[in-house]
C-alpha cells in the first residue's frame, strides 16, 4: 500500500523531472489532487516529542505502551495512538532481540491463592563485571503481585546464605504459603532443607529441564537481563549492589507491569491486600461473593490453594 507521502513525492518528481502538469501527474500515480496540495494543520507537538525521547532514552527498553502510561501519570492527555504515531515518528522502536525457539503445545497454568505470600519463585541470574569476574543475583519474587521481593548479587551465594536472606525476608513480609525453585545445587542442599523443616514451609522443585514451570520468576529474570544487564557495565561488586537495588525499587514502584494491567506490583500488592481486608458484602441470600479483585493469568482467585508442578 503507497502511502499518501510518497504519492506526494512521485508527483513532484514527475512535474520537475518530465516536465508533466499536476494534473497528468496525479494520473499516473493515481493520486487525488486535493491529497496531494494537502498542508497538515498538527501542532508540531515538540514539548511531548521531547518528553517522550527523554524517557525513551532514560528506558531505553520500553516500548510505546508503557512510556504511554508514564506521560499519563505525569498529566498529558494525549492518547495512545497519538503517542504512538509520534513514537514512531521520532524512531525510537525498541530494537527486538534474537528469539529464542518456543515449545510448541498447549500448558495448563498452575493454580494459586490471590493474595500476597501465597507463593515465593526463587532463581539465580549471571553477569560479570568490567574486569571479567563473574558474579550471580538471587532473585526471589512473589508470583501473585509480581513485586521483586529480593534482589541479592554476590560472586558466590550458598545454601546457607539463601536461608539466612529469606529468613531476614520473612521477618521483614511474612511467611509464604509455598516456594518454588528448581533443582540447583544451592536450592537442594542440606541448609536449605533443614530451614524448610525449622521452618514448616512448602519446597516445591520443579521438574528437571523444564523452566517454564517457573515461570514468573523465569519471566522477571528476562526482564532484569533486557533492561539492566544488558544496558549496564558493572564496575564492582559494591556498584552492582548498588544499581540493582536501585532498579529493584523502580520494577517495584513506578515500572507499569502489563500483566497487572499497567499498574506497578506495589500499586496492585496494595489493592489486592485491601480487597482481602475488606469485609465481603453479603447478598439476600447470604452468600460470601468475592473479596479479590480478578487475580493475573495463571492465578486462581479460590481461597483453597492448589498445589505446583
Amino acid at each position: 500500500m503507497v502511502t499518501p507521502a510518497v504519492k506526494r513525492e512521485a508527483v513532484a518528481h514527475l512535474q520537475a523531472f518530465f516536465g508533466l502538469s499536476e494534473r497528468r501527474a496525479c494520473r499516473i500515480v493515481a493520486a487525488d489532487r486535493k491529497m496531494v496540495r494537502y498542508q497538515a494543520q498538527r501542532a508540531p507537538d515538540t514539548v511531548l516529542r521531547g518528553r517522550l525521547r527523554e524517557l525513551a532514552n532514560e528506558r531505553r527498553r520500553f516500548g510505546y505502551r508503557r512510556l504511554f502510561v508514564l506521560l499519563r501519570r505525569e498529566g498529558e492527555p494525549s492518547g495512545i495512538n497519538r503517542i504512538y504515531r509520534l513514537y514512531r515518528e521520532e524512531g525510537l522502536t525498541v530494537r527486538k532481540r534474537k528469539a529464542r525457539r518456543k515449545a510448541v503445545g498447549t500448558r495448563a497454568p498452575i493454580l494459586v491463592e490471590a493474595r500476597p505470600n501465597a507463593r515465593w519463585s526463587l532463581d539465580f541470574v549471571h553477569d560479570q563485571f568490567a574486569n571479567g569476574q563473574r558474579f550471580r543475583v538471587l532473585n526471589v519474587v512473589d508470583d501473585v503481585t509480581r513485586e521483586c521481593l529480593a534482589a541479592i548479587p554476590d560472586t558466590s551465594i550458598s545454601g546457607r546464605r539463601v536461608a539466612r536472606e529469606l529468613t531476614a525476608l520473612i521477618e521483614r513480609r511474612g511467611k509464604p504459603g509455598m516456594i518454588v525453585s528448581d533443582n540447583g545445587t544451592e536450592l537442594t542442599s542440606n541448609a536449605i532443607l533443614r530451614w524448610c523443616s525449622e521452618h514448616r514451609i512448602e519446597w516445591h522443585y520443579i521438574a528437571p529441564g523444564k523452566p517454564m514451570q517457573n515461570g514468573f520468576v523465569e519471566s522477571f529474570n528476562g526482564r532484569m537481563r533486557d533492561e539492566l544487564l544488558n544496558e549496564t557495565m558493572f564496575r564492582n561488586l559494591a556498584h552492582a549492589r548498588i544499581v540493582i537495588a536501585a532498579w529493584a525499587a523502580d520494577y517495584n514502584t513506578e515500572r507499569p507491569h502489563s500483566a497487572l494491567g499497567y499498574q506497578t506490583p506495589a500499586d496492585y500488592a496494595r489493592a489486592l491486600t485491601t480487597a482481602i481486608a475488606r469485609p465481603a458484602a453479603r447478598d439476600e441470600s447470604s452468600a460470601r461473593r468475592a473479596i479479590a479483585q480478578p487475580a493475573p493469568i495463571g492465578v486462581n482467585t479460590n481461597r483453597a490453594p492448589v498445589a505446583a508442578g
